[in-house]
This record gives structure tokens, sequence and C-alpha cells, in this order.
């Protein structure tokens, strides 16, 4: 193979679907474009200026992606793409197979079993997935040595700075796709323990008391860092913390976060929160809150789980199947 090698994500970003699928695929372009390859997004970007500026900030294209397998294949034709990522859960099942039979390698990054989609080699990021059972036609990457981190994470490391009350982080993706952010405000309100919180929220809204509310920010690798707690969501951001060493307190808001979710509190490297925004979660919030030692613990389990090279083993992968 001759010339810059081009590699295509196809994935989608918005306010429905959230960001998560958008912002683990930036970490593996930055690293391939670390690498001289070309990198370029096939998809949607539907109501998140934040989730916009992730690649306009980092110079990556944006193509818009057909809905039919076929005319997918036809695109990175067009394009001269050497792989195709996907990413993205909602892609017509048949979409790695057509893309395989036109000719082009397909790395699928999936949470659990492969939805459907054939493809050359898959990536199951989540913590302990190398420990279970895979059905798919290709090869795998799995386990949290895999997990994708972008620059502006791997750029930090945790600053704790010993105050009067425990600082706390809460966010939901970029996106809060499950509307949550305000229910999870007013639990750590309900706690009764005093604390200084930043609400992460695509919408605005009034929390009151010791929480600012803030909208989507570049700043939220800086904001983890300096956390003492982080409420959250078992998405993508859980790989951020783990390399962080930040203590979390995690719920989930899609089905697919319940694979990582029962994995990390199974460890004790966070707490689980369950679902839902209720007593029993208020009481869990207020012991966390007021007990330094048990919220350090979680982050001791869980500090050392993600090492920050993930995406370059993925890559080093990717780019053995791009050129033959």
């Amino acid at each position: 193979m001759t010339g810059m090698v081009r590699v295509g994500f196809r994935c989608d970003a918005g306010v429905g679907s959230g960001v998560g699928h958008l912002v683990r695929c930036v970490a593996l372009a930055e690293e391939l474009r670390g690498r001289g390859v070309e990198a370029v997004f096939l998809g949607e970007v539907r109501g998140s200026e934040w989730a916009m500026a992730q690649l306009r900030g980092r110079g990556l294209p944006l193509v818009a992606a057909p809905e039919t397998p076929v005319r997918l294949a036809a695109l990175a034709c067009e394009l001269r793409l050497d792989a195709v990522v996907l990413d993205s859960y909602d892609l017509p099942p048949g979409t790695g197979a057509v893309l395989r039979g036109t000719g082009f390698p397909v790395l699928a990054i999936v949470d659990g079993d492969p939805p459907g989609q054939h493809a050359d080699l898959y990536l199951d990021q989540n913590l302990g997935a190398e420990h279970r059972p895979f059905t798919g036609p290709g090869s795998r990457l799995a386990g949290a040595r895999y997990a994708l981190l972008r620059d502006s994470v791997r750029r930090h490391r945790r600053t704790p700075e010993p105050g009067p009350v425990p600082r706390v982080l809460c966010f939901f993706g970029g996106t809060d796709s499950a509307g949550v952010a305000p229910a999870w405000a007013a639990a750590l309100l309900a706690t009764g323990v005093p604390f200084r919180g930043t609400v992460v929220s695509p919408t605005p809204f009034a929390a009151g008391g010791p929480i600012t509310v803030i909208p989507p920010t570049d700043r939220l690798p800086e904001l983890m860092a300096c956390a003492d707690l982080v409420v959250t969501a078992a998405g993508s951001a859980v790989w951020e913390l783990l390399y962080l060493g930040v203590p979390a307190a995690l719920s989930w808001v899609a089905d697919n976060q319940l694979v990582g979710y029962r994995e990390l509190v199974g460890r004790g490297a966070a707490a689980g929160l369950g679902r839902a925004a209720d007593a029993r979660a208020v009481a869990l919030l207020a012991r966390l809150l007021a007990d330094p030692a048990t919220r350090e613990e979680h982050g001791r389990r869980g500090g050392g789980l993600v090492d920050g090279r993930g995406r370059e083993r993925v890559a080093d992968a990717l780019l053995a199947l791009a050129r033959p």
C-alpha cells in the first residue's frame, strides 16, 4: 500500500444517543493522526455543539453517512479508505459484512456481545471483557488494557487539594441524553452533608445550595482530576476516571452500560448507586461525602486498571489489518 493511510470512523453523536461513541473514536483518531494516518468521521452530530467542537478543534472532517450499507461502502470507496471503524448500535446489521465484502477491513467497537455486525476485529474495552465468552466471527481486543483515552485526559494526573469539604463533580456524558443531571443534583443536596459541587448539564437548571451548574466543557478532564468524588454513569468517562484514579459513584442510563457498571462495582473500583436517585442512593452518597477513607478506597482500587496506552495497542492491531 502506498501513500497516506486513511481510516473512516462510522459513528453518530447527539442529544438522543449521547457522545460516548464519538469520544472514544476521537481518542483512536488522535493516535492514528500521530502516526501519520488520515482520519475522517462518517455520520452526524445532532444538537450538541460540544460534540461538534471535538471534531472541529482537532481538524477531523465529518462527512454525512448514507443509511444503507451498500451506499456506505460506495462512500468508503470514493474516500479511498483503507479501513473502517464502526461504533454504533443503530447501523443496519449487514453493514460490516458489506464493507468487508467490498474489501475494507472493519474494526467494530462494542460493549459486550457484537450487535450483529461482522468485523475483522472487535474491540470491547470494558473491564473484565477478556474473561467473557466471545461469539464474533473475527478476533477480539478485550479488557481495560485497550481503553481509548483522549490526549486531554492522558496529560492530566489527579491533583487532590485537601479542603474543608469534598469537591464533587457530577456529569452524564456530553449531552445527558437521559436528562438525569437534575435528579442527581437533588440527591446530593438531599444528603445534608457539606460539599462543593459542579454539575455539567447541556440544559441549564437551578440546583441551588453549594452546586454550580455549567454547560459541557473541554475542561472536564481537569475538573475530574481535581475532584474528591465524581458522580456519573458507567459510560466511556469511566475509563478516564480509572486512569486518573478519581473516586467514582456510578449509575447507568443505558443497558449497554450495565456490563461496566457491574464489573466496577463488583470489584469495589467504584460505588454503585443503582439506576435511580432514590433514598438508597442518597444514603450511599451521604456516606461517601462524610467518609474520605471510603471514597479514597474506591479510587485506590480503580487506579492503575487503565494505563493510558490502550489506544496505542488498538492502533497497532488496526493498522496491521489496513496494511496487508
